[in-house]
């Protein structure tokens, strides 16, 4: 078993106030926020859809005539992409905090979104592994199919991959039984971030198994009753408002977790020691 601290986070309206497609992509498509959803929430209903494959499906069908959807075009609309405040600066921030306390922090987005923008984006470089849905390209650099699709409820096959070290999305081993000491990152020292339905799932699973789920809000938007309706039914344990700067409420409860995810390291380390100095004979000596 390693030192290290699994940080999962959801993208929109977590990381960034609004979903990825509201800042630029659906307007260069000449439709309102409102319209692109409510056609995709259309073809969902009328063709039996996952919502996400629909979303993707409409992206394809307005674009043409209007750009090439290739994946340098999707990673240019990640490049405009804003965040709460201190998103930027905060995974430094933790790094260095974990490491002061004998951990080392690991971060991974599992998001519904697109995949190719959240890579364009100024934070794409600190995650070891982003999970989103995303596209197969044909010949001609455009978008032809659905590579990968996430949704709210296949959100926690990534969990799992984290947890066993069973990292690419192909990899089989992640069904495999793997003993407590193999296990690369227990539950335990999992912090899952996100705001809000499509999480529940990831959030019950972490919170359940001993490990920290938090929601966050945008307090511009009045979305505080909805994490607030997520801690009175146990699907997370602590709410913040989505400000990620150092000495936040939410930048302490993440330095919180940290600081008892290292203190049970402690004592795991320590009682192990003690366990293995007791032979079972009352008159041996407790190991140092």
């Amino acid at each position: 078993m390693t030192n290290l601290v699994a940080f999962c986070y959801d993208f929109d309206k977590t990381l960034t106030q609004s979903n990825m497609q509201e800042q630029g992509l659906i307007s260069s498509l000449d439709m309102t926020t409102d319209e692109f959803w409510g056609e995709t929430d259309r073809m969902s209903l009328e063709n039996g859809m996952d919502g996400n494959l629909s979303y993707m499906r409409l992206l394809c069908e307005k674009s043409a005539g209007r750009f090439p959807l290739t994946r340098d075009r999707l990673m240019g609309f990640g490049k405009g992409i804003s965040f709460f405040p201190g998103v930027v600066e905060w995974f430094g921030k933790i790094n260095s905090y974990a490491l002061r306390h004998g951990l080392e922090a690991e971060h991974y987005i599992i998001s519904c979104g697109t995949k190719e923008i959240i890579d364009g984006t100024a934070i794409a470089g600190n995650f070891k592994r982003i999970y989103a849905s995303s596209y197969l390209y044909g010949r001609n650099g455009e978008a032809v199919w659905p590579a990968q699709v996430v949704n709210f409820t296949n959100k926690t096959q990534f969990l799992y991959r984290i947890k066993k070290g069973a990292l690419d999305v192909n990899d089989m081993s992640v069904n495999d039984f793997k003993r407590s000491s193999d296990i690369r990152i227990p539950f335990e020292r999992f912090i899952y971030i996100g705001d809000s339905d499509t999480d529940i799932p990831c959030m019950s699973i972490v919170n359940g198994s001993g490990g920290f789920s938090i929601g966050v809000y945008d307090p511009a938007h009045g979305s505080r009753p909805k994490v607030e309706k997520l801690l009175c039914e146990r699907r997370i344990s602590y709410f913040a408002p989505a400000d990620y700067t150092e000495g936040s409420q939410l930048y302490k409860i993440a330095c919180a977790a940290i600081d008892k995810i290292s203190c049970d390291m402690r004592l795991s380390e320590i009682t192990g020691k003690l366990a293995s100095g007791w032979s079972g004979d009352s008159s041996s000596q407790w190991g140092s």
